[in-house]
């Protein structure tokens, strides 16, 4: 699908980014495996995914081009019994996750069957809002001289 972002462009300035952010978005909806995002603070954020059954080195967290990519990926034993039913799901998967600008990925822990990931939104000082002093040229600051009117006796 594509987007036409010409009547934005007329009228914003700095969104050139936008076009390639949705085409970033993944396409199709998956549902496998289930995650929360959470906002635990001002600016701290938490993804939890449930990755049942997936051990840390089974894990890999990597970012890219402000997104997140969680992948996993079971290691087939041999010696594993036979099933009589199988409702945990082992499967491998790959969600991404779209960060905004300044969204850094503080650490990430596996606790319950839970992948919890820590996002802080760290904006720089050359981002933040700041007020422009609003000056005016020397020649405006000379005080010109007006011809006094006589006062009435």
């Amino acid at each position: 699908m594509t987007y036409d972002f010409a009547p934005l462009f007329r009228t914003a300035v700095g969104f050139d980014r936008l076009a390639r952010l949705v085409d970033t978005l993944p396409q199709e909806a998956t549902s496998y495996p289930p995650y929360n995002i959470e906002k635990t603070g001002e600016d701290s954020y938490r993804v939890s995914l449930a990755v049942a059954g997936f051990a840390p080195e089974d894990i890999e967290l990597t970012v890219r081009d402000n997104a997140l990519l969680v992948s996993g990926r079971v290691a087939e034993d041999a010696a594993k019994g036979e099933f009589l039913h199988r409702g945990i799901a082992a499967r491998a998967f790959q969600r991404r996750f779209v960060l905004a600008e300044h969204v850094v990925v503080e650490g990430a822990e596996l606790v319950n069957g839970l992948l919890n990931v820590s996002l802080r939104r760290v904006v720089p000082e050359s981002a933040k809002p700041r007020r422009i002093e609003i000056t005016t040229p020397k020649a405006a600051n000379q005080t010109i001289d007006t011809p006094q009117l006589p006062h009435a006796a």
